[in-house]
């Protein structure tokens, strides 16, 4: 998982969010579209094994995205019922796109771009290439029964350049400049190792 590919790199990890509330397991994430089960248990283990740290992140509206070298957005659902109409985090999003420096979304986290607005009224990821969480993956869960909309039709509306894996649950990164997305929990090494390599690299030259 990405948190541990960043930790074993070295780096500092600052957990942020809406209200420095404590993030919610999305449960989903460990069912069938999480991988095969001895990769789910060996998440859900370390998840355990972080849990303090992730019981007491900063509150998203201090956090200053300069101050860091990456900013990144894991999946779940949780991106979609919050960070999707976060003022807060629509206005990170925009900086951070704009500063040129690194920024991640990986599966569902693509949702929280729908917060950002440009000078415009435009959404500043409009014209981007992007991926995330495909309709036909979102409806191997049971969520999205009760979703009212899902994430690749959303990214499409906002004007995104939207593309996928041609099979689902399959790795799948796209990188844009500074922006870097992944399509589903089966991309979060690969999207994690890209971002180690760049940004190591960066900083070396």
């Amino acid at each position: 998982m990405p948190y541990r590919i960043f930790s074993k790199a070295g780096w500092d990890i600052t957990v942020a969010t809406p209200g420095g509330k404590a993030p919610t397991l999305d449960q989903l994430s460990l069912g069938i579209s999480g991988g095969m089960p001895r990769k789910r248990r060996e998440v859900k283990h370390y998840l355990d094994s972080i849990a303090d740290v992730l019981a007491h992140p900063v509150a998203l509206d201090i956090v200053n995205p300069d101050d860091f070298d990456l900013i990144f957005y894991p999946g779940g659902h949780g991106p979609m019922e919050d960070l999707a109409y976060d003022p807060t985090s629509g206005a990170l999003l925009a900086h951070r796109l704009a500063s040129r420096h690194p920024l991640a979304l990986l599966c569902h986290a693509p949702a929280a771009i729908l917060g950002a607005t440009g000078p415009d009224g435009r959404s500043p990821f409009a014209g981007r290439k992007m991926t995330g969480l495909s309709n036909r993956e979102e409806l191997l869960n049971r969520f999205a029964r009760k979703a009212p909309w899902l994430l690749e039709d959303k990214l499409k509306e906002a004007g995104v350049d939207y593309s996928k894996t041609l099979l689902p649950l399959r790795p799948y990164v796209v990188v844009d400049g500074n922006l870097y997305t992944g399509q589903n929990p089966q991309s979060s090494e690969k999207l994690a190792e890209r971002l180690v390599a760049d940004i190591s690299k960066n900083s070396a030259n």
